[in-house]
């Protein structure tokens, strides 16, 4: 739909839905574009009366570029050994500027309060939004995340070389082999994808959008930001944690750690599930979102009938 300025930089967003409705912002996950969004996902959404918001995070898709950041910035590796030696490593930028992105969407569409559903890496953004701006949040859903706490179960061995240690291709055609592999291996098995689904969605993303340097860039500012349960123990707002039982690259483990340490956070294991949204779970997702957003809803106008 449109390009805006946020936060200062530049992010391309499109809306759904009733423009009087209240408004949910679906951040995405490491490297993903706003495409990721089932188009069925978002109608029920809609259909339920929200105003919806997708975007492309800072570098990736049709948002801003940290283009002076390609030659000087570390690989994925070094800001692992930094965490370790907790030494300071130059960065584009970290979590904590994405999420400050997030509010500043809502900033410029006049957006005082909205529920927030992060997938993934998103679901870290909205752990640090949710945290530092409470006062702009009615209820927050993470989904397939992590607390990136050190020592939670990680993926399998050469699941997690091929993503952390491998290098990305640069050109087109090894760069979608590449992602076929690794959304085999993730994604929900028997979940209800057609034949050729997979391979027309990632043709269609690389010829949207083909950034590998963005890919590495995020997932350094992963890496970087470390623990985020500093940010978990400050968390005052309804939180629903969804998790795949499948998900073989953030393990449940980890969405339990989120709801552990938020207070009254509510968590819920899908059978099933891998990481994605999978066809055959997309009215059982949405009408949890649904459901929570509605409550969260209802709870926001009794204390503004009190206050």
């Amino acid at each position: 739909m449109s390009i805006i300025k946020a936060n200062g930089i530049d992010i391309k967003i499109e809306e759904y839905g009733p423009k009087n409705g209240p408004a949910i912002l679906l951040i995405c996950g490491w490297s993903t574009q706003l495409t990721f969004w089932p188009k069925d996902f978002i109608e029920r959404l809609c259909e339920a009366g929200f105003r919806v918001i997708a975007f492309d995070n800072r570098d990736v898709g049709h948002s801003q570029k940290f283009d002076s950041h390609l030659t000087t910035y570390p690989l994925a590796p070094h800001i692992m050994a930094s965490r370790l030696l907790r030494t300071k490593v130059f960065l584009a930028y970290t979590l904590e500027d994405m999420a400050n992105d997030a509010i500043g969407i809502l900033d410029t569409l006049d957006i005082r309060r909205a529920h927030f559903l992060g997938v993934s890496m998103g679901g870290m953004i909205t752990q640090i939004l949710t945290s530092k701006f409470p006062e702009r949040v009615i209820s927050s859903t993470i989904l397939m995340s992590s607390s990136n706490r050190f020592g939670l179960p990680g993926p399998p061995p050469l699941l997690a070389l091929e993503l952390l240690f491998r290098r990305a291709r640069n050109d087109r055609r090894g760069s979608l082999k590449r992602s076929q592999r690794i959304w085999r291996k993730i994604r929900t098995q028997d979940g209800g994808y057609s034949e050729n689904e997979l391979e027309n969605s990632l043709n269609s993303t690389i010829d949207r959008s083909f950034y590998p340097a963005g890919r590495r860039r995020q997932l350094e500012a992963v890496m970087a930001t470390g623990d985020l349960r500093r940010f978990l123990r400050k968390i005052v707002s309804p939180t629903l944690v969804l998790h795949g039982s499948a998900d073989i690259l953030s393990r449940p483990h980890g969405g339990i750690d989120i709801a552990e340490n938020i207070r009254g956070a509510k968590f819920e294991l899908i059978d099933g599930l891998g990481h994605d949204l999978a066809p055959n779970k997309i009215e059982e997702i949405s009408d949890l979102v649904i459901q929570h957003a509605r409550e969260a809803q209802k709870a926001q106008k009794r204390i503004e009938r009190v206050a």
